[in-house]
């Protein structure tokens, strides 16, 4: 049985009280974002992360955000709030940008690489990325432990568009390893997914007990 770790946008400029685009209490999870990342590369199980890239273009930003469709410019290409914390490190990434590869191609190089997956975006839905279908194709899946920033808007996109694409694969969500934008949000969402199916955990839990049957 495949098990996959997914990581949502745990990059600097959200995580960071700094940050350019800060996620409230962010901060607060590093820990268990650590935990997560270790246990993942200390049992062989691949994490496949996403990262927002923009460029000043991109239909996500704007000088006057209504910060439901578009935010203030942040994870600009190359600058350091791009960047992952460190505390969620990739080994050996295969970097997916989000152009459309030939997915026979695509096939080979997940197929053949031995690391992590980084799938970067322009836009809040990862599956924006048109390789992401290709991805999950050649790692197939049963299981996909999700976890980062933030809920109510990236991890809301890739639960749900996974809930769509994918009622084949078990989906936990980490729910102390998640903080919204809008704090009401956080219970809401995951009673919600609950109730469609996600199994709802803790850090510890997973660590402790291991991906319930």
């Amino acid at each position: 049985m495949t098990t996959i770790f997914w990581d949502v946008d745990t990059q600097v400029d959200f995580m960071r009280p700094d940050g350019k685009l800060y996620v409230p209490g962010a901060e607060a999870i590093v820990p268990q974002l650590k935990r997560l990342t270790d246990y993942a590369h200390s049992h062989g199980i691949r994490i496949v992360a996403s990262a927002d890239d923009h460029l000043p273009s991109h239909r996500e930003l704007s000088a006057t955000p209504d910060f439901r469709e578009t935010f203030p410019p942040h994870c600009m290409h190359g600058t350091e709030g791009q960047r992952k914390i460190p505390e969620t490190a990739l080994e050996h990434p295969l970097l997916i940008d989000p152009a459309a590869q030939d997915p026979t191609i695509l096939l080979g190089k997940v197929a053949g690489h031995s690391g992590d997956i980084l799938l970067t975006k322009h836009w809040f839905d990862v599956f924006t990325n048109d390789n992401v279908e290709t991805v999950l194709e050649a790692l197939k899946p049963r299981t996909v432990v999700l976890y980062g920033v933030a809920t109510d808007v990236c991890n809301k996109y890739a639960i749900e568009g996974l809930l769509e694409r994918h009622p084949e694969i078990r989906l936990f969500a980490v729910q102390d390893a998640m903080k919204p934008i809008d704090a009401p949000a956080q219970e809401h969402l995951l009673k919600q997914w609950a109730e469609e199916g996600v199994r709802v955990i803790d850090t510890d839990e997973l660590i402790e007990d291991g991906i319930p049957a």
